[in-house]
């Protein structure tokens, strides 16, 4: 390749770089009063709820990638000496923004799938296997590459193995967010803010795969098109997309939690006594898979739920909802269009 279209290919580089970090601190100064009103919602800074852990990590965690990965672009200081100790810092950071998005997937459709032991333990599996061919991937025959003072990793050999990583991400979105959305779409709610919550969980998670989908499939044409200086190119627009999609997913379960969290703090429902030691009882009526109420597993408090720390809040929106339209409707009839087991 002559020197004129190398020059072309790392100026078109830089351009998509600085497209993404653009589009990266819109993003970030759009969600800030969000990201204020996550943190105000935690009951001590000693005791964050995981989706807040989550939300830190996925936030600053990106923007620390961002960080380390345009930097080797934009500088011009680098040698082959200082480059070597520094190209594979950013392939390694990718991976852990990876790992954090996807234990959000994994959390969101476990909780979606009710909390199922056989499920999490596909879920684990997948998760690891997942992990790990990413690790490989990314690590395998990169070497560094020094153009003009800038360093960059480079993926050399008779087959190339770093755009391995992105239709493995691809599967395993692919994956985790069938499954959640073959449960969702399992109910069949009589309620409309119920059927507002299913449809806001089902076009996070296709508005999730749609957008990194066709940023792995760009980072892919770029690693076959492209020379060696330029294989990255795409790489921090994608992780600009992880950034962004993977945090309005915990936006959207904060947002819809603290709507139904004022309804529910004066709801008191009263279940009738099954028999003479039950007497009668609050209760929260509890989400269940198959699409039924019972009122025997239930939290002492409608608000449980919502301090749990390890329900990523998906939970919690359904269960307020269900509560309420328990309530309201028929002790025989449960809000998701199902009788009640008694």
């Amino acid at each position: 390749m002559d020197l004129r279209a190398v020059v072309d290919s790392e100026a078109s580089e830089k351009y998509l770089r600085i497209a993404s970090i653009s589009i990266a601190l819109y993003d970030y100064l759009l969600t800030l009063p969000a990201e204020w009103r996550f943190y105000k919602s935690q009951s001590s800074i000693f005791r964050l709820s995981l989706a807040c852990v989550l939300f830190i990590l996925i936030r600053y965690g990106s923007i620390l990638v961002m960080v380390i990965s345009n930097y080797g672009v934009f500088s011009t200081s680098f040698t082959k000496e200082t480059c070597r100790h520094y190209f594979i810092v950013a392939p390694c950071f990718k991976v852990l923004q990876t790992m954090i998005s996807e234990v959000i997937l994994g959390m969101r459709t476990f909780n979606i799938a009710g909390r199922d032991r056989r499920m999490g333990i596909a879920l684990v599996l997948l998760y690891f296997i997942s992990v790990s061919l990413a690790w490989f991937t990314n690590m395998f025959h990169r070497i560094p590459v020094v153009v003009n003072g800038n360093c960059t990793p480079g993926n050399t050999g008779k087959v190339l193995t770093a755009w391995f990583y992105y239709p493995i991400a691809m599967s395993y979105d692919l994956v985790v967010l069938t499954i959640s959305t073959v449960y969702l779409m399992r109910y069949n709610p009589i309620s409309t803010r119920l059927g507002q919550l299913i449809r806001v969980l089902i076009y996070d998670g296709i508005g999730y795969f749609v957008v990194l989908t066709a940023s792995n499939i760009v980072n892919i044409i770029l690693y076959h098109t492209s020379n060696i200086e330029t294989q990255a190119a795409g790489a921090s627009m994608g992780f600009a997309v992880t950034w962004i999609m993977s945090q309005r997913i915990l936006i959207h379960l904060r947002e819809l939690s603290e709507q139904e969290t004022p309804r529910m703090n004066n709801v008191v429902i009263v279940h009738p006594a099954q028999s003479p030691r039950n007497g009668m009882s609050s209760v929260t009526p509890q989400f269940d898979p198959k699409g039924y109420i019972d009122p025997e597993f239930a939290s002492a408090s409608p608000v449980d739920a919502y301090t749990s720390n390890l329900e990523l809040d998906t939970r919690n929106c359904v269960d307020h909802l269900v509560s309420e339209e328990y309530m309201n409707g028929s002790q025989h009839s449960s809000a998701w269009g199902h009788p009640t087991v008694k």
